[in-house]
C-alpha cells in the first residue's frame, strides 16, 4: 500500500519540480531580456519599425540631415521604417530612457553619452554590446552584405571608438566629437596692452581678466566703455574642474568607480576661483547666462564653450542670440583651453555616441544596427559636422573630398563656411592626441555633476558675501558628497566589483542553471518533509 501511494505521488513531485523551474525562469525573464544572439541572415522579407531618439538643439539644418539620412536609408532597406524623436537636451533623453526602461519601451537607437550608458547597463542585457556586430564579416562595419558604403572598424578614429568601451566591451559607436575651445575678443585683449601667447595659460587668463575690471571715473569699464563686463565666463564648470585636475595630475576617480574628487588640489583650485569671482572677473553660465551673449556684446574677453558651440560665437556668428544693436565689432580668436603646463596640453573629448537597445526579436536589433552604421557614412558625417564645430568620427569622412573642401573654404561666408566654426573644428583635428575622457561607471554622471557644482557653489557663495576658506570648502565637500550621494556610489561600485570577481568566471546561463537546480532540490526536500509530517 505504501508503494502504491508513492507511485501516485511521484508524478506530482516531478510536476512540482518543473513548476519551480518555470517560475524561476519566468522571474529571470522579467528582470531582463535574453542576451542578443547574432542571426545568420538579416531577414529583408519582414517589415521592421524602429525608433531613433536624437538631439538637435532646435537646429533645423540638423533636423533636415536626420530626415534625409532616414529617407535615404529606407530606400536601401524598404522593409525598415525609422521613426525620429527629437530632443533639445541630452539630459532629457537620459531621463526618458530611464523612465521607459521600467515599462519596456526603450527606443531602438539612441544618441547618448557613455556615462549614461553605464547606468542603462544596470538592466540585464538592456544595451546590446556591439563587438560581435561590428566585426561580423557580412553585416559588420564594412561588411560585404551591407547595402551602403559602411566604414571599416579601422576607419573609425581609435581614440573616439575607445571612448565607447565599458567593462571591456563596446556598447556604442561614436557619432560626432568635439572638445572645448576658448573664444577670445582679441581686439580688447590687445587694447589692454596684452598679446595672445602661442599657448594660453591659466595665469595669463586670470591676469588679463583682472586687468579688464578697471573702471573710469563714471563707473564704466575702460576696456569697453560699458557698465557690464565679465572678462571670463565658463559654460560647463564640470569640464572646467575635470580638466584642471587632469592638467595638475590630480585624482578624480578610479576606473572602478572610487570617488577621489575631494582633496587639497581641488581646494587650491576653488580658492583661486573664489578670488577672481570676488573681483567680478569670473563667472559661469549657470550664474550669468550664455558666454556667447556676453562675448558678442563686448562684455566678455574669454568665453569657454564647446567647439560645437562655435556658430554662436563672434561678431558675425550665424546663430548669435543678441540683437544687432547690441553687437560689438571685434576680432575673434579661437584657441585651446588654458593649461597649467603648455608643454603637456590636456583637453577633454566629448560628443554624442549611438547605442542600441536590446529587443526580443534579434532581427529588430539587426535593423537598428544597420541604421546605426548608416549614421557613420561619409554623407551623414560630413553634413552634420558642417552644421557646428563637430568633427566626423571616421578617418574616411575626415579625409573625404567633400570634408576637405569644406575646411579649405574657411571664411568664405558667415554661414556654412563661418571662419570661427571651421577654426574650432581644426582645433580638435589638430589635438586629438591631447584629448582624454573620464572613467565611466554607474554614478559617473553624478560625479561629473558634483565636480561642476563645487565651482558653482563657490562662486555663488562669494557673490553672497560669504568667506571662502578652508573650513568653507571642507563643509562644501560634505554638502556636495551628500547631495550627489557620492559615498553610496563608491560602496555600490565596490559591491559590483566584488560580485564580478566572485561570479565573473561563470556565464549567465550557468548561474541560472545552478540557482534553478538549487531551488528544485529545495522543493524536493520540502515536499518529502511535508509527506513525512502528513504521515
Amino acid at each position: 500500500m505504501q508503494k502504491k501511494i508513492y507511485r501516485k505521488k511521484y508524478p506530482t513531485l516531478i510536476a512540482l519540480m518543473f513548476i519551480c523551474l518555470s517560475v524561476l525562469a519566468g522571474c529571470h525573464g522579467r528582470e531582463g531580456l535574453d542576451a542578443f544572439c547574432m542571426p545568420e541572415e538579416f531577414e529583408t522579407s519582414e517589415a521592421y519599425e524602429i525608433t531613433f531618439w536624437a538631439k538637435n538643439d532646435t537646429n533645423k539644418t540638423q533636423t533636415a540631415i536626420y530626415e534625409k539620412a532616414i529617407a535615404d536609408f529606407e530606400k536601401l532597406y524598404p522593409n525598415i521604417t525609422v521613426n525620429l524623436r527629437l530632443y533639445t537636451d541630452y539630459g532629457k533623453i537620459y531621463n526618458d530612457v530611464i523612465t521607459n526602461i521600467a515599462t519596456g519601451t526603450t527606443p531602438n537607437v539612441c544618441i547618448t553619452y557613455p556615462d549614461h550608458i553605464a547606468t542603462y547597463l544596470t538592466g540585464t542585457n538592456l544595451v546590446v554590446p556591439l563587438d560581435e556586430l561590428a566585426s561580423h564579416k557580412e553585416y559588420g562595419l564594412g561588411g560585404n552584405k551591407v547595402k551602403f558604403d559602411s566604414p571599416r572598424t579601422d576607419e573609425v578614429i581609435p581614440q573616439f571608438l575607445e571612448e565607447c568601451m565599458i567593462d571591456g566591451h563596446h556598447y556604442a559607436l561614436p557619432y560626432m566629437r568635439s572638445t572645448e575651445a576658448c573664444y577670445i575678443n582679441k581686439t580688447y585683449v590687445e587694447k589692454l596692452g596684452y598679446s595672445l601667447p602661442d599657448n594660453l595659460t591659466w595665469d595669463f587668463i586670470w591676469e588679463v581678466s583682472e586687468a579688464a575690471m578697471e573702471k573710469d571715473e563714471d563707473g564704466n569699464f575702460k576696456v569697453n566703455g560699458q557698465k557690464v563686463m565679465i572678462p571670463f565666463i565658463y559654460k560647463s564648470t564640470d569640464n572646467m574642474m575635470i580638466q584642471m585636475l587632469r592638467q595638475k595630475g590630480a585624482d578624480y576617480s578610479t576606473e572602478e568607480g572610487e570617488i577621489l574628487l575631494f582633496h587639497d588640489t581641488t581646494k587650491e583650485l576653488l580658492s583661486e576661483i573664489a578670488v577672481h569671482a570676488e573681483s567680478g572677473a569670473f563667472s559661469t553660465f549657470k550664474i550669468s547666462s550664455y558666454p556667447a551673449n556676453f562675448l558678442n556684446a563686448g562684455q566678455c574677453l574669454f568665453a569657454i564653450d564647446s567647439t560645437a558651440g562655435a556658430t554662436w560665437m563672434g561678431t558675425d556668428a550665424p546663430l548669435s542670440d543678441i540683437s544687432e544693436d547690441k553687437l560689438a565689432r571685434f576680432e575673434t580668436c579661437v584657441m585651446p583651453i588654458p593649461q597649467f603646463d603648455p608643454a603637456n596640453p590636456q583637453m577633454i573629448s566629448q560628443g554624442p555616441s549611438v547605442c542600441i537597445f536590446n529587443k526580443e526579436d534579434p532581427q529588430e536589433v539587426m535593423a537598428s544596427w544597420l541604421f546605426t552604421q548608416y549614421l557613420l557614412t561619409n554623407e551623414v558625417q560630413t553634413a552634420y559636422a558642417e552644421t557646428e564645430g563637430y568633427v566626423p568620427v571616421t578617418i574616411k569622412a575626415q579625409e573625404s573630398d567633400g570634408y576637405q573642401d569644406y575646411l579649405s573654404r574657411c571664411g568664405e561666408d558667415n554661414a556654412l563656411y563661418y571662419d570661427v566654426k571651421i577654426k574650432a573644428s581644426r582645433l580638435l583635428l589638430d589635438n586629438v592626441g591631447n584629448t582624454f575622457v573620464t572613467p565611466v561607471f554607474v554614478g559617473s554622471t553624478s560625479l561629473r555633476d558634483a565636480a561642476g557644482q563645487l565651482i558653482e557653489n563657490t562662486v555663488k557663495s562669494v557673490n553672497r558675501g560669504q568667506k571662502v576658506d578652508g573650513a568653507y570648502i571642507d563643509g562644501l565637500y560634505g554638502d556636495i558628497s551628500s547631495l550627489y550621494r557620492l559615498d553610496q556610489i563608491g560602496i555600490q561600485n565596490n559591491r559590483v566589483s566584488s560580485q564580478r570577481q566572485e561570479l565573473g568566471a561563470l556565464p549567465r546561463e550557468a548561474l541560472i542553471l545552478l540557482w534553478s537546480l538549487a531551488a528544485a532540490w529545495a522543493c524536493i526536500v520540502a515536499y518529502v518533509l511535508w509527506l513525512k509530517a502528513r504521515k
